[in-house]
C-alpha cells in the first residue's frame, strides 16, 4: 500500500518504477557523460573533463537520447539490472545512491523542486568539460572534482 507522504523513491524500489518516475532520477549534472578510465585490478574510476559528442552543454542533455546507444556504443543505457553493481557511477548519481539504499542528495530536482538546484550546488560538468572531438589523450583530461 502507498503512503501518501512517503515520495516515490523511498517508496518503491527501482524495478518498480514508472518511465516517468525513473527519468525523474536523472538529476541533469551530465557526470555520467564523462568519459572514465577504470584501474582492471582495484575497479577504481578515475574520471575526465571529456563529455560524449552528444551532450549540449548548456543544457546537459543528450542531443540524441532515444537514439544514444546506437549512435554511441559506449554509451550505457541505466537499467535496474546495470545497477546491481554501480561503482562506476559517480558517487553522487541518484540511480547509484539508490541502489545502495542511500538517500537523495538535498540538491536533487525531487528534492528542491527545480533543476537550477543541481547547477546551484555545483553539481552540473557543463563549462568545465571539453568534448571528445576536441581532446587528445584521455590520459591528459583527469579530473578530481567529479564526487
Amino acid at each position: 500500500m502507498s503512503s501518501p507522504d512517503l515520495p516515490f523513491w523511498k517508496e518503491k524500489k527501482l524495478a518498480e518504477m514508472n518511465h516517468k518516475e525513473w527519468e525523474s532520477l536523472c538529476d541533469g549534472c551530465a557526470k555520467c557523460c564523462l568519459y572514465r578510465l577504470e584501474d582492471e585490478d582495484t575497479r577504481e574510476i578515475y574520471y575526465t573533463n571529456v563529455h560524449c559528442r552528444l551532450l549540449n552543454t548548456e543544457t546537459a542533455r543528450c542531443t540524441d537520447y532515444p537514439r544514444r546507444s546506437i549512435r554511441v556504443p559506449d554509451c550505457i543505457t541505466i537499467t535496474p539490472e546495470i545497477l546491481h553493481d554501480p561503482y562506476w557511477l559517480p558517487r553522487t548519481c541518484a540511480y547509484r545512491l539508490l541502489a545502495e539504499g542511500k538517500d537523495l542528495p538535498r540538491w536533487h530536482p525531487l528534492i528542491t523542486g527545480t533543476p537550477d538546484s543541481v547547477v546551484r550546488a555545483g553539481q552540473r560538468v557543463c563549462h568545465r568539460t571539453v568534448c571528445e572531438d576536441d581532446a587528445d589523450a584521455l590520459e591528459n583530461h583527469l579530473v578530481d572534482w567529479i564526487d
